[in-house]
């Protein structure tokens, strides 16, 4: 009886101790990465196979897929453990990330297997931003191509410092070192301007499982170590404690009016009780009062763990600022230089507003100017107008409002950015912060004593920005022209802001571009702006095709202050018109760029003044306005 009442405690004896080795264990995050067919989800799926870590009815599945989906014959292929998706398995490609979690009696791992086909570069990026080694796949045969080098430069703008250069399928090349070698010298001497803190080159067959967790007969000339040696002995730069303390602040947490707490997981270093700290966009000092848990209070909290701070004054702050040390304080700057990779079909266009979100905080931002694109192939740094998809820059950006960051080099966690498109919610670009633009930093707001609304006032009038768009030929400017004439008559301070004019002088230098447009329109909004604050109503008479500037323009004003009105004119009809000449010569290919034959127009989608043309003159157009307005001053 004794003896058997002794089992239980003896068995939670040795869980205890088997918790608690696997708690000492080291982490380390990988991925996979390379070019297309390289075999980066075949290798991870041998590792997890020799490592022993699927279980029977996986291995049954596996062989089942192997079957119906796989590209190895009679034998397994590995890749189906990772490609999960249908379409992936159909395809014989990986789409999106899979991550798998493995562990060894040495450590922990965490791996990214990401895509390797050029439109899901967004992906590999993803999986790259948080790891700490990277993989780089190179089929034997095919050695290294644009995809090695747009990923193995990806890898160490993300902050990877450590790669494993895997030459797979060497199999196929019958284990033969002179291949071996010349790709590593290949490999070599591009990567070298990278500084990679590593880089351990393997002959690796991930089919067969030469080298991958058990030396290879076939390469007795290897002599670096098996993958799964090196993925267990790597040392990787786990620094986030010696950082100065970053707490960005995800939520304000006030059920009662004695608790308010910044809750949020600590970015990096480490926070106790007393420290004093700074809100960083305010820079106004206080002291933590308490760090509480789920598990109760701490007097002391360090890197990634999620935490709720009391501090010892009533201080301002909200989503997206952040806590940090008062002795190492980061950036507050609304300029700044990043490393961009563009995702999108659609073009980076520097002027066009999008929104960048960091880990806690979004704003709307522009790029002001591409300083250089990066060519994948020699890494030369070249002049560029815009950022095309898959191709990565260093760009100049300005924000509607203030940032908090540390430089991307410094700390992983607050220098990375994403930028999205404000009109579909896509994700675009990826961004990683240099520095702080110190340009504007002897520029100041200077109060007058006179300001719009006094302006205004002397006028007797609203300022306005009507906001006329359509096609070429709609009848933009005679309608404008016509409705400033009667207000003009009326008494009212006007001006008449039109896209030919305006080219002819400020916007001289600029063609028919996307980005000229784009930058067309940012000038003209500015100028507008301005205008408005002289308390004038501004008259607008522009193309302007794309949706996103309209939008930039409106959100320049004050609310309520634009008015957008689209002159809705048939393409037909516009054509038939012509009254420059311009729609004959675009239809035959003589001008490029032209808008409604080989470059788009975006309808408004919200015009606050929606005018039909067909079969209405100008004037009965112009009385719609005017009624539309008298009835909003009313």
């Amino acid at each position: 009886m004794h003896g058997r009442a002794q089992e239980p405690a003896a068995q939670n004896e040795e869980l205890n101790e088997f918790l608690a080795r696997q708690e000492e264990k080291t982490f380390l995050r990988f991925l996979t990465c390379g070019s297309v067919d390289d075999g980066k989800s075949t290798l991870i799926g041998r590792l997890l196979y020799d490592t022993k870590l699927i279980l029977e009815d996986q291995l049954a599945t596996l062989e089942s897929d192997s079957r119906k989906y796989g590209t190895a014959g009679a034998d397994i292929d590995f890749a189906l453990l990772v490609d999960g998706l249908e379409a992936e398995r159909e395809q014989g490609i990986t789409i999106d990330v899979a991550y798998r979690f493995f562990a060894t009696d040495s450590r922990k791992f965490i791996v990214a297997d990401t895509p390797g086909h050029e439109q899901y570069t967004r992906n590999m990026a993803t999986g790259a931003s948080t790891a700490d080694l990277a993989i780089v796949l190179v089929d034997a045969r095919q050695g290294i191509l644009t995809q090695t080098r747009r990923h193995t430069f990806i890898a160490s703008l993300l902050g990877i410092r450590h790669v494993v250069l895997a030459v797979n399928k060497i199999d196929l090349v019958d284990f033969d070192q002179a291949v071996f070698d010349r790709l590593v010298e290949e490999y070599r001497s591009f990567a070298a301007e990278m500084n990679f803190a590593t880089l351990t080159p393997i002959p690796m067959s991930a089919k067969l499982g030469d080298n991958v967790t058990m030396r290879s007969p076939k390469t007795v000339w290897h002599q670096g170590p098996t993958l799964l040696e090196y993925l267990e002995a790597v040392q990787v730069d786990d620094d986030l404690m010696a950082k100065p303390f970053r707490l960005p602040v995800q939520y304000v947490n006030r059920p009662n009016a004695d608790f308010r707490g910044f809750c949020g997981t600590i970015a990096s270093g480490a926070i106790a009780e007393g420290d004093e700290i700074v809100v960083a966009r305010s820079g106004r000092r206080t002291k933590v009062k308490r760090i509480v848990t789920a598990d109760g209070d701490l007097p002391r909290a360090e890197a990634g763990r999620a935490v709720t701070i009391l501090l010892a004054d009533e201080v301002d702050a909200s989503r997206g600022d952040m806590l940090v040390a008062a002795a190492a304080r980061p950036e507050v700057a609304d300029q700044f230089a990043a490393n961009i990779v563009w995702f999108d079909e659609h073009a980076l266009v520097p002027g066009r507003s999008y929104l960048l979100r960091t880990e806690t905080d979004q704003v709307p931002a522009s790029i002001t100017d591409i300083r250089h694109r990066v060519d994948v192939n020699s890494f030369a740094h070249e002049a560029a107008r815009t950022l095309e998809i898959n191709e990565v820059g260093l760009c100049h950006l300005s924000t509607q409002a203030p940032i908090v960051f540390d430089a991307y080099a410094e700390n992983r966690a607050t220098g990375a950015f994403v930028l999205v498109d404000r009109m579909t919610n896509r994700t675009v670009g990826t961004g990683t912060i240099e520095h702080a633009l110190r340009r504007a930093s002897n520029i100041h707001w200077q109060d007058l004593d006179i300001d719009r609304a006094a302006r205004a006032a002397a006028k007797h009038q609203a300022p306005h920005v009507l906001w006329f768009t359509g096609l070429s030929g709609s009848g933009k400017s005679t309608i404008a022209n016509l409705l400033e004439k009667k207000l003009h008559a009326s008494g009212r301070h006007t001006y008449l802001l039109d896209g030919d004019n305006v080219r002819h002088g400020l916007n001289r230098d600029l063609g028919f571009t996307e980005a000229d447009r784009v930058e067309n329109i940012r000038r003209v909004s500015e100028v507008a702006r301005l205008m408005t604050d002289a308390g004038l109503i501004v008259l607008v008479s522009f193309i302007s095709p794309f949706r996103a500037e309209r939008r930039m323009a409106r959100e320049m004003m004050a609310e309520s202050e634009f008015v957008e009105i689209f002159v809705d004119t048939p393409f037909e009809e516009c054509a038939r018109r012509d009254p420059k000449g311009l729609y004959a010569k675009a239809l035959k290919g003589k001008i490029k760029n032209f808008t409604g034959v080989d470059s788009p127009y975006e309808e408004p989608e919200n015009a606050e003044i929606h005018l039909h043309t067909t079969g209405r003159a100008p004037e009965e157009l112009v009385e719609e306005i005017a009624a539309w307005l008298d009835g909003r001053s009313r």
